[in-house]
């Protein structure tokens, strides 16, 4: 056992702060990172490996991107917070609704957790009502009332997902089917929702898209009987299409949850709708949601680098880049038992199951070959994330010849390191 990790563990709950980070999904010891730079990680001990976590998609450009860097320099320089009014809030807010135009007015949050949990606020607020339906197998952080799984059926009221969760919380909330329109029709005629809360793109059991007719149904159902409809585009925002999966699937929430993507990898989050909606929240109106760190300088500053040179033209060649790779990666893997389910540039790879469409096919998901595949990836200095049911990404910074390398080493492990070839390069 490393001396880093034990020393972590001396002072750290588990040695981590968030659970993932431990490797228990697919064993081993956590590898430590010390340094970031373009498509690269280099851990503690200095070996180079290929990234495809992106901290969890929140990195565009590359790590240490040099214009984000001077970015976060020159306003380090000028002081990392104030709490108070600042012009940069506004700057990134305005930059914000160019993508995402429902989002009259926005309030910045230090999380994506934050940022859902305060939505989610607000949805009561507005409508009156306490209960709120999410879908099995889509993570929105971790607030009481979010951490509550789905049994068997067509939906399951109050069975917590941790413990410290009381049950009078847990039984607010309604758990789903994913893609399951029936379920969400004959739930939402009882008129008594607040809102219905949907990652578009569920990134958190893999990547599992919403089918046009789920995304449909929710926006008629909830209009219909009262509710707030709230796309958590925490991950698929500025990941997926220039406006996030709303843009991609043209359908319009009431009430959008951004994160860590548009802080360009710092702490940050952000929510809204239009002005009418957030106009009843403090000190506007009676929904009460503060931060001393929301809207902080540097989160403000790295986020309008990023964002200020995104446009349509940037997902047209970050997809150009991804589609062609995702193919071969598909034919080679296909001798596992492996599919390849994406939405732009995001991917997971699954083993033992020819499609995903909700959590009860991702129950049947071999994850035992997933880790087999996690630590070979390990061993060749490529990093996916340590759980089989997580998101993969690609970043501008990821060319030619780092996806040539990655399909080589995916080549090695389908074949059980008999062959080697180049049948597979993307650069000729």
């Amino acid at each position: 056992m490393s001396g880093v990790w034990e020393e972590a563990k001396k002072h750290l709950a588990g040695g981590v702060d968030s659970p993932v980070r431990a490797f228990k999904a697919v064993g081993g010891e956590p590898v430590f990172m010390a340094e970031g730079r373009g498509p690269f990680l280099y851990d503690h001990r200095g070996r180079r490996y290929l990234d495809y976590c992106l901290s969890w998609g929140a990195i565009l450009f590359g790590h240490a991107d040099p214009q984000t860097v001077r970015a976060v320099r020159t306003q380090a320089a000028k002081g990392t917070g104030f709490g108070t009014a600042t012009e940069y809030e506004t700057a990134l807010a305005r930059e914000i609704k160019k993508a995402f135009p429902r989002m009259e007015r926005m309030r910045f949050t230090s999380s994506g957790t934050e940022a859902v949990m305060s939505a989610i606020r607000l949805a009561r607020g507005v409508t009156r009502r306490s209960r709120i339906v999410k879908f099995e197998g889509c993570y929105h952080g971790h607030a009481d009332g979010l951490l509550v799984k789905a049994g068997s059926g067509l939906a399951t009221f109050g069975a917590p997902d941790s413990d410290g969760v009381p049950s009078e919380v847990a039984s607010l909330t309604t758990v789903l089917p994913y893609n399951d329109v029936a379920a969400v029709r004959r739930v939402l005629k009882k008129k008594d929702t607040a809102c219905v809360i949907v990652e578009p793109v569920a990134g958190n059991m893999g990547v599992v898209p919403a089918t046009a007719e789920f995304l449909a149904a929710l926006r008629e159902e909830t209009r219909r009987g009262g509710s707030l409809l709230i796309f958590d585009e925490v991950i698929s925002g500025y990941r997926v299409a220039y406006g996030g999966a709303a843009k991609r699937y043209g359908v319009s929430p009431d009430l959008t949850t951004l994160g860590k993507i548009i802080g360009g990898g710092l702490p940050v989050g952000a929510f809204g709708g239009s002005a009418s909606l957030m106009k009843a929240l403090s000190p506007t109106g009676k929904v009460y949601q503060a931060g001393t760190l929301s809207g902080n300088p540097l989160s403000m500053a790295a986020g309008l680098s990023v964002l200020s040179r995104l446009s349509e033209k940037t997902y047209a060649t970050l997809e150009a880049r991804t589609a062609p790779f995702l193919a071969r990666a598909g034919e080679i893997l296909r001798e596992k038992n492996a599919v390849i389910q994406n939405v732009g540039s995001m991917f997971t790879v699954f083993f033992g199951v020819d499609r995903v469409r909700d959590f009860g096919d991702v129950r049947r998901a071999d994850g035992k070959e997933y880790a087999r595949f996690f630590h070979h990836l390990l061993r060749r200095g490529v990093y996916f994330p340590p759980s089989a049911f997580e998101a993969c990404f690609l970043s501008l910074s990821h060319g030619a010849a780092e996806l040539d390398r990655t399909l080589g080493v995916f080549e090695e492990y389908s074949a059980g390191w008999k062959r080697k070839s180049n049948s597979y390069r993307l650069s000729r």
